[in-house]
């Protein structure tokens, strides 16, 4: 992830949180409305093969921040939803490892349709917003126009409470970042085997992505990450 001096500068207190001591940004009122009764919507079985190697996306993974004007299919959507968070055991392990199995994370995905909110039992997704929420979204993420112009943009947030109550106050954000890392590493290795293109991005401002989409109180935004076909 590639981030000017200005962008730097502008995300002090921004983002992921680990800077401390800088001046927060005046709130704004939420620009989304949850929905508090959405019917759930079942994703595609995701796929457990494909034709290119881990090795593959490895050495092939690079930061996209230019997309084709083209939406992701529901089944590209629910495979990397599924890459970051997906069951992957009967007793409801994932994808990413988790501090104690807890799982703080969740995920949203904002399309030009909706944000939905993604289920990882039984891999389904939820109308958490309507609309399209990308240009407010862009707004409050220092006008990067990965966020503007993405297929989606997936937001990787944390319920910090679900890991404290094991590891407590002081240990809790490491394991939670360290986590949030593994699942955004899933998210931009299925792009590359998908042939997408992914950036991970942490300049925003933390409150104002919070309102813009929405999310419950208990949910801190860590990461955001644009997804779009590759211009060719």
């Amino acid at each position: 992830m590639n981030l000017s001096r200005r962008e730097f500068l502008a995300s002090c207190g921004i983002g992921m949180g680990w800077l401390m001591g800088c001046a927060r940004q005046p709130s704004v009122q939420p620009i989304a409305t949850m929905i508090t009764e959405s019917q759930s919507i079942t994703l595609p079985s995701p796929h457990l093969s494909g034709t290119v190697s881990l090795e593959e996306t490895l050495a092939r993974r690079r930061s996209v921040r230019e997309f084709a004007n083209k939406s992701l299919s529901m089944e590209e959507l629910g495979q990397l939803l599924w890459a970051a968070q997906g069951a992957t055991s009967p007793v409801g392990q994932r994808t990413a490892p988790s501090a104690g199995g807890l799982y703080p994370l969740e995920l949203y995905a904002v399309t030009r349709d909706n944000v939905y909110h993604y289920e990882p039992q039984g891999h389904r997704l939820s109308v958490h917003a309507q609309g399209d929420l990308r240009s407010a979204l862009w707004s409050v993420a220092l006008q990067q126009d990965a966020v503007k112009n993405a297929a989606a943009v997936i937001a990787i947030a944390s319920v910090y409470a679900r890991t404290s109550i094991k590891y407590g106050e002081e240990r809790t954000p490491r394991y939670v970042h360290l986590e949030a890392g593994h699942a955004a590493q899933n998210i931009l290795l299925q792009a590359v085997a998908l042939k997408l293109g992914a950036v991970p991005i942490g300049a925003f401002e933390d409150d104002k992505v919070k309102q813009t989409l929405a999310l419950p109180t208990d949910h801190a935004p860590l990461y955001l990450i644009p997804v779009g076909h590759l211009n060719t």
